[in-house]
């Protein structure tokens, strides 16, 4: 499973980096604003920065809501830099301007997907990634990884190439469970990922090899 972290906090970014399991970034325009990032110049500038960052594909979200400008908008995105994914909301004109993308060679992110229906409609127009909302799901009491299995088991029947890359995740388990129903990526937060490394036992091991490492050395 590819881990993606959903922020534009270029520190965060980097950490993630550094810690050498980072596959991409998604971002979007709240997640911009809460980084202080206004403007079209600053915005195209902090998609350019954090390119230079990771390796992998970085979703880079159009704001129109209309055909028209939805392509205009996307086609700007994907001119930054190869690395662009261009993230397309799920309506109407939204799957409209993701079979012009695919079929243009333009790669695309398919947003605010709620249902398997909405899933089925992104990958037959060529969506490179589906992003279902797991954590909004949850909190409105319906099951979001059962979203994930109903997506996996619709893809797998018709061999459909679109990526399901869980989103609105929350916390660690939320990763470890889209892992089991077979999530091609996860996007959250960096605290989620960061989790996956704590275990008491890993704590307390080490603190015991260490003591006794000490004791035998006469420390």
């Amino acid at each position: 499973m590819k881990f993606f972290i959903d922020t534009a906090n270029l520190d965060q970014i980097r950490e993630a980096q550094d810690l050498g399991v980072l596959d991409g970034v998604t971002t979007n325009p709240s997640l911009m604003a809460k980084e202080g990032i206004t403007g079209k110049a600053n915005i195209i500038n902090h998609y350019k920065a954090i390119c230079d960052i990771v390796d992998g594909d970085v979703s880079a979200e159009v704001i129109a809501t209309d055909y028209e400008n939805i392509i205009k908008e996307g086609m700007e995105l994907a001119a930054l830099h190869k690395k662009i994914v261009v993230k397309v909301p799920m309506i109407k004109d939204g799957v409209k301007a993701i079979k012009h993308f695919s079929s243009n060679g333009i790669r695309t992110n398919c947003t605010l997907v709620f249902s398997t229906g909405q899933a089925l409609l992104a990958a037959k127009a060529g969506a490179t990634y589906v992003s279902p909302f797991i954590g909004r799901l949850d909190d409105i009491s319906t099951d979001g990884i059962g979203l994930i299995e109903d997506i996996r088991l619709v893809y797998d029947n018709y061999n459909f190439e679109t990526q399901i890359l869980a989103a609105s995740i929350r916390h660690s388990t939320h990763i470890l469970e889209c892992a089991r129903v077979g999530a091609d990526v996860m996007t959250g937060p960096l605290s989620a990922i960061l989790a996956l490394l704590k275990h008491p036992l890993t704590d307390s091991g080490l603190a015991q090899f260490l003591a006794d490492h000490a004791k035998a050395a006469g420390k």
